[in-house]
């Protein structure tokens, strides 16, 4: 976080917590992004954290068929 944030150590202790917990957050998100794996391991934590279904991808990969039966 240090390196993301270009504070020091020193600067890092006097955060506020809220503020230390999202930068965090935002430096994790960051260096995930910079490789195929990292973005893949994202994109997959997004998709698990969904409650609701993409009805529409749904019907593109199932087909018409999904709609008669309350898709």
């Amino acid at each position: 976080m240090i390196d993301y944030t270009g504070l020091n150590m020193w600067e890092v202790q006097e955060m506020d917590l809220d503020v230390y917990l999202f930068m965090v957050r935002e430096a994790f998100i960051h260096y995930n992004t910079q490789t195929k794996e990292g973005r893949e391991y994202l994109e997959n934590c997004w998709r698990m954290k969904q409650t609701k279904p993409d009805r529409k991808a749904l019907r593109e990969k199932v087909g018409k068929g999904a709609a008669k039966y309350g898709g």
